[in-house]
């Protein structure tokens, strides 16, 4: 079951997930700029942070960089 992540602009983990495993970005400044998810309310920074990093992680083991 899909979480909220952020209030502000409705975002569920899962759609997060699906669109950084989709877009190569690498910071919360890189996905406010591509993206309307995100705008600056800061409530959900450190979740989204640590999704940009796990989505990262993926695409490294992916490439079998890690």
């Amino acid at each position: 079951m899909a979480e909220v992540i952020c209030l502000c602009n409705s975002v569920f983990d899962e759609d997060l997930r699906e669109y950084l495993d989709a877009n190569p970005i690498n910071s919360i400044d890189e996905l406010r700029e591509q993206a309307a998810i995100c705008n600056k309310c800061m409530q959900c920074q450190e979740l989204v942070e640590g999704e940009i990093y796990l989505a990262r992680v993926r695409r490294q083991s992916a490439s079998g960089q890690f």
